[in-house]
């Protein structure tokens, strides 16, 4: 059983001390988007601090938008990241060529970036969680479980930005994860039709991961842009592919009512 996040209380024992703490687990991105809470006896036995001070700092962060009460159903930590864009640009952008190339241009250097310090800077916790998520990946493929295959993506995506251990970093990346976990940018199914494309995928992220691993910040690098630069040209090659069909229907229709 993992170790409780919530630390007891050892000073005046306020409602300050405990928002302290639950703001730098939001911060440090331990508590993310959607996290339940414990319930406020356990939680007030964590923290060793009464239910009426609980009850006020839970209160505070409310007030400022961190944590969210759901009646009936507990407490969550809110959508701190809420949406990049507003839903016209999102569709604006969705639709444009060159915001999709830019898109991976930023991921490419930014991904670069915390891999890079990922390798440097990651602790044997966060060796453990990333070859979890590793292994989950490999048994995603081979049950043929694309669903779950994407949702690992972004979670491998993530954790290295965590592993990172910047801060602001982790919080951007998370903004950028957002558009990836929402197709935004790219069709994840019309890439993974293509032949040998999830084989290919799978193993440029377990390299990615096994650089991390080893402790190899070059070979992150390194690895992360392999991994960007394949999906920009399967992108490339799949709407290329589309384009192609789609002249092959309408040439298709047309020969048909050509004929007597």
């Amino acid at each position: 059983m993992s170790s409780p996040v919530f630390a007891r209380i050892h000073s005046s024992r306020t409602a300050d001390d405990i928002i302290g703490q639950i703001e730098t687990l939001i911060l440090e991105g331990i508590l993310r988007v959607g996290d339940r809470l414990p319930g406020e006896r356990d939680l007030a036995v964590q923290f060793d601090v009464s239910r009426p001070i609980l009850r006020s700092a839970l209160k505070a962060l409310e007030a400022k938008g961190l944590l969210v009460a759901r009646h009936g159903g507990g407490t969550f930590v809110a959508d701190v990241i809420g949406e990049v864009f507003s839903k016209p640009v999102m569709e604006l952008i969705s639709s444009h060529p060159k915001a999709a190339a830019d898109y991976l241009e930023y991921r490419r250097e930014i991904e670069s970036i915390a891999a890079d310090y990922a390798a440097r800077r990651a602790t044997d916790d966060d060796r453990l969680l990333l070859r979890g998520i590793v292994d989950a990946m490999q048994r995603a493929y081979e049950t043929d479980d694309f669903k779950r295959e994407a949702e690992l993506d972004v979670e491998l995506h993530s954790t290295i930005g965590e592993c990172a251990h910047n801060i602001i970093l982790l919080h951007t990346l998370r903004s950028c994860y957002r558009l990836l976990a929402d197709d935004v940018f790219y069709n994840r199914t019309l890439i993974y039709g293509f032949p040998g494309a999830r084989e290919k995928l799978l193993q440029q992220h377990l390299s990615i991961a096994a650089a991390i691993l080893a402790a190899d910040p070059d070979g992150a690098r390194a690895a992360v842009h392999g991994h960007i630069d394949f999906i920009e040209q399967a992108q490339k090659d799949a709407a290329r592919s589309s384009a192609w069909q789609e002249t092959s229907r309408l040439r298709r229709s047309q020969r048909e009512l050509d004929r007597p």
